[in-house]
């Protein structure tokens, strides 16, 4: 669990935090503007991005990705984790959430909000089925969820990805809209594809987060790990954060800010999605009791999308300029900035609905107060 740093009694928490994460909504925004920018008005920009690609991903975003992720997954007790797996509510709660309920609640928005723009419904779509796997854990962290949950939610998405993706690809694009007398789309996604974004945004940063803590105990002790270490080593998520953020919004900012009102169209249905998503995890995890840190982590967890994957799929399927690829891209820009929003919300809901939970608020970043 996370460092309790103050409780409803101690005054403003804001004014306890360090200026990175007091300020941490300010940054996510700047870091997206400074993207779309640069996207914009430096030629050639996305295309060097691009020149390198890592699972189908550029090199440049991986790097900043598995910078990211790292810190979060040193942050696990990995010996804790059998205890996720025995709590049978949050499991089942996850997978049917995760695997029934938010790709159907996605096919019905894209028809919804997009039944003349195919293109754009396809994306969509797609975007649903990419269960988050990596930015998850920041949101989780910074709202103070259960980390060891996190961890196990997160690894079994990622099971579910590489076995389930296509399946349900060719369900939500073909079969369903047949039966439904809707038009049918293509949907021969790339099984290595899949699997190889699974193993490198997440496969590198756990294992390398589990051999730190194991070889960081083994030498040091867990007091020393992490009340030493970790405080030094938190602050690289955010940062690998606002880098990834700069550089996938400058991939595609001059698409972005060169189609204003498709990117409105397909935001709206996306900013519905997440809200939605979300509160229906807050209110399940209420109702089957839970417990503020679960909850929350069923909530992000179900609410988060795989961008990274969506966009490789969308671009590998139908090409880099395909609105099916657009559509992945503007994921990302609706997502981050209202998940940060729901951080704050589930911060809200802790101290209306979970009084006696502690902590009210962590430090993800540097681990202590100014």
């Amino acid at each position: 669990m996370s460092t309790p740093v103050a409780t409803p009694e101690t005054g403003q928490v804001s004014a306890r935090l360090s200026t990175l994460d007091r300020f941490l909504p300010v940054w996510i925004i700047a870091a997206m503007a400074a993207g779309l920018l640069l996207g914009r008005f430096i030629p050639g920009l996305a295309g060097a991005l691009d020149s390198v690609q890592v699972a189908d991903v550029s090199l440049p975003i991986a790097i900043g990705l598995l910078v990211m992720m790292y810190p979060v997954l040193a942050k696990v007790r990995y010996d804790e984790t059998h205890r996720v797996m025995a709590d049978k509510k949050l499991m089942i709660s996850s997978l049917v959430i995760n695997w029934l309920a938010a790709p159907a609640f996605m096919f019905a928005l894209a028809w919804t909000f997009l039944p003349d723009l195919p293109e754009y419904r396809t994306g969509l779509i797609i975007v649903g089925l990419a269960r988050c796997i990596a930015m998850v854990m920041i949101w989780n962290d910074l709202a103070c969820g259960d980390r060891e949950a996190a961890a196990v939610l997160v690894a079994i998405n990622s099971v579910f990805q590489v076995i389930a993706f296509g399946a349900l690809g060719w369900f939500y694009l073909q079969l369903l809209p047949s039966w439904l007398g809707l038009p049918t789309t293509s949907a021969e996604f790339s099984f290595w594809a899949i699997t190889a974004s699974v193993l490198v945004f997440l496969g590198i940063p756990l294992l390398a987060g589990f051999l730190t803590r194991t070889i960081g105990e083994k030498a040091k002790g867990r007091d020393w790990y992490e009340n030493k270490f970790l405080p030094k080593l938190g602050p690289w998520a955010l940062y690998g954060l606002l880098f990834t953020i700069v550089l996938l919004f400058a991939l595609q900012g001059d698409e972005i800010t060169s189609n204003p009102l498709d990117v409105a169209r397909i935001a709206l249905p996306l900013l519905v999605y997440f809200s939605v998503v979300f509160g229906a995890g807050m209110v399940i995890g209420k109702l089957l009791n839970m417990g503020y840190a679960r909850t929350t982590t069923l909530a992000f967890t179900a609410a988060g999308n795989n961008f990274e994957l969506a966009i490789a799929v969308a671009i590998g399927t139908y090409g880099v300029t395909s609105g099916q690829a657009l559509a992945g891209v503007v994921g990302p820009l609706i997502e981050v900035p209202v998940l940060v929003a729901l951080v704050y919300v589930a911060l809200w809901a802790q101290k209306k609905y979970w009084p006696a939970a502690t902590p009210v608020l962590s430090i993800p970043t540097e681990g202590k107060t100014k």
